[in-house]
């Protein structure tokens, strides 16, 4: 179903799979080259952020928590659809909620893929037990494990301000201590308060310096900065013909190299969803398997436009 945001904002828009309001030929993008696959690990979260893409929450479990059996299943499809896949990623709401986490980035670990951690770095990550499994997986793994933290500002006043009041200083404590490890670590900003990404990226830079952390804040795979995604505004549609004018491939767009699982509360199996920024949007779901979600995905929402294909972002590392 469309969000209702995304139909004031783009009244005809964005209502045919296959064609834009102008009748003109919806772009879409093959699966070329299979890079990340993510797991959302439940959308329960311990805090509330404001304008959350996922509308992740203490109370949100829509999408309900992944075991590491699930996880399994899907490493063993990636071996078996060959797909070149180099890295398995991991988002919620925030992962350590899931009480099987650390179990399932290790299978991962031991298959022999990178792993990406998405991670407030809050008290579900600092919590004792949970402290002891990342303890381990640092040791026997090293950089071969990414934790990639939520900071949405460099300043305190500005990252409060989406996560609540003490939340800089709770995360900026968890990455202390993730620093401590020698875990290599990235972060994860908003481009929200008016600021060049020239500044913000200086900013970053200075608190990274001040407290020692190894993050390159110029690196965009390290320091990510990504587009506000207001859904209250008009974007265009992307048809086939956008390519040549904007000088892009599809293979730059996210869903050409990731897809993402998810179980969905009351369902009995996880399925497969084109895109790690459209948990509940239903034409986005390509069935519970990898072979299905080969599929060519349809570029028929404004996250497409104004995240993808113009903002050129992406979930992955």
């Amino acid at each position: 179903m469309k969000d209702h945001a995304v139909e004031l904002a783009n009244t005809g828009k964005f209502e045919n799979q296959l064609t834009t309001a102008k009748g003109e030929a919806r772009a879409h993008v093959k699966l070329s080259h299979a890079q990340t696959l993510w797991f959302n690990t439940g959308t329960l979260c311990n805090i509330t952020c404001v304008n959350c893409y996922i509308l992740s929450s203490p109370t949100n479990d829509s999408l309900v928590y992944l075991t590491v059996a699930d996880v399994e299943t899907y490493l063993a499809q990636v071996k078996t659809r060959n797909w070149p896949v180099r890295e398995i990623a991991f988002t919620g709401g925030e992962p350590y909620m899931n009480p099987q986490f650390n179990a399932m980035c290790r299978a991962a670990l031991e298959a022999g893929y990178e792993v990406l951690v998405l991670t407030n770095a809050m008290r579900p990550m600092m919590r004792k037990s949970v402290r002891a499994g990342i303890a381990a997986l640092v040791a026997e793994f090293g950089d071969q494990m990414t934790f990639r933290v939520s900071l949405d500002h460099y300043a305190q006043t500005h990252h409060d301000e989406m996560r609540g009041e003490g939340a800089f200083e709770k995360t900026i404590e968890g990455m202390d201590w993730l620093a401590s490890l020698g875990a290599r670590m990235a972060v994860a900003g908003r481009m929200l308060w008016g600021e060049s990404e020239a500044d913000e990226r200086a900013g970053y830079a200075t608190l990274f310096a001040a407290r020692c952390y190894d993050i390159d804040a110029m690196n965009p795979g390290m320091c990510v900065l990504f587009p506000e995604m207001d859904e209250t505004v008009e974007v265009p549609e992307i048809t086939t013909a956008c390519w040549g004018v904007l000088n892009k491939s599809p293979n730059d767009v996210m869903c050409s190299s990731s897809r993402m699982v998810v179980k969905r509360k009351g369902a009995d199996h996880p399925v497969v969803l084109a895109c790690t920024l459209l948990p509940y949007s239903d034409e986005f779901e390509m069935g519970q398997t990898l072979a299905e979600a080969e599929a060519d995905v349809y570029l028929n929402h404004a996250h497409c436009a104004k995240f993808c294909v113009l903002g050129g972002a992406s979930c992955s590392a």
